[in-house]
């Protein structure tokens, strides 16, 4: 009987294969995510990295959550009820100005979405149209601080036109004349909404007319919490959904109505088109000098009052 040789080379492989096969697999770290609002094309990036399996890929289990009230996602984190919350950076700049202990960790959409809306072929072709007219809005604060610096722009004052709460039924009320323009309207939202509707809306984009730019869709952490290593696993995550996004925008948009059927309908793939320039390349990215113009616009405003250093609650995560 002749005797097969085994060479040594073999046999560590067959050793590491062995390692390999009878290892536990490590357990996957969990974060907990708040989103803003009810699930959409806003949370792409989100829904990519989960359905491409990239979290999966950095250890992580991702639970995403929609909040019964938009407001207490940050509040939330603040609580330590969840490890991040997609919220919007003027709220950022009002909440820890009153002290709430969060911070900015990442960018999901880099640009804003509010507009001042109005019906192209209404009566209203400027901003300085506005005077003596109706004006819906959805949430005071912000969005009149808005107005005010569009009106002023032009010569005008809030006290000029009629404020009206429409409670987020900005195009509804925009259609049946209950307005003549609504502050607030996302331009990848509402504009497809009265396009669909068979109406031509008009536009005047904040950033045009005498509002800083900022980021409207960003991620916050519990300030004590903002460099735990989960995150920026997370964070890596995410940049490489918004990559394959841009790269493969429809299958990404396939991925994104399996992962929720109900949302494929005309509305939601516009708005996936019109949102998708706008997300962030590099979600950690960080503008201080963005964050430090914006919140003296807050201040001018009378929105905020000393401002805080923006490294006290926006960071880059490592």
């Amino acid at each position: 009987m002749t005797r097969k040789a085994f060479s040594p080379r073999a046999l560590l492989a067959t050793l590491l294969t062995a390692t390999t096969l009878s290892a536990p697999a490590a357990a996957a770290d969990k974060v907990s995510v708040m989103l803003d609002w009810f699930l959409n094309p806003d949370h792409g990036p989100l829904v990519v990295a989960a359905e491409r399996g990239y979290f999966t890929e950095a250890g992580l289990e991702v639970e995403m959550t929609e909040p019964a009230n938009p407001n207490d996602p940050p509040r939330l984190v603040a609580a330590g009820k969840a490890d991040l919350a997609v919220s919007y950076q003027p709220q950022l700049h009002i909440q820890t100005a009153e002290g709430l202990p969060i911070a900015r960790v990442g960018t999901l959409v880099a640009t804003p979405l509010s507009t001042l809306l109005t019906l192209a072929d209404g009566p209203v072709r400027t901003v300085a149209d506005l005077k003596g007219r109706k004006v819906g809005f959805s949430v005071g604060g912000f969005e009149d601080a808005m107005l005010a610096a569009m009106l002023e722009r032009h010569g005008l004052r809030l006290a000029d036109v009629e404020l009206v709460n429409v409670n987020f039924s900005l195009s509804p009320s925009l259609l049946s004349g209950a307005v003549d323009a609504v502050i607030g309207a996302f331009r990848n939202f509402e504009l497809n909404q009265l396009a669909i509707e068979g109406y031509q809306g008009r536009a005047f984009y904040v950033e045009e007319e005498g509002v800083p730019t900022y980021d409207e869709l960003i991620l916050v952490a519990h300030r004590d919490r903002a460099r735990d290593p989960r995150i920026a696993r997370f964070l890596r995550a995410v940049e490489r959904g918004v990559q394959y996004m841009v790269n493969h925008p429809d299958d990404a948009w396939k991925l994104f109505v399996r992962h929720r059927p109900s949302l494929d309908d005309e509305l939601n793939r516009r708005a996936w088109r019109d949102t998708l320039p706008r997300f962030a390349l590099r979600p950690v990215a960080l503008d201080r000098g963005r964050y430090a113009r914006f919140a003296a616009f807050l201040e001018a405003q009378g929105l905020v009052r000393n401002p805080p250093p923006v490294d006290s609650y926006a960071v880059v995560v490592d």
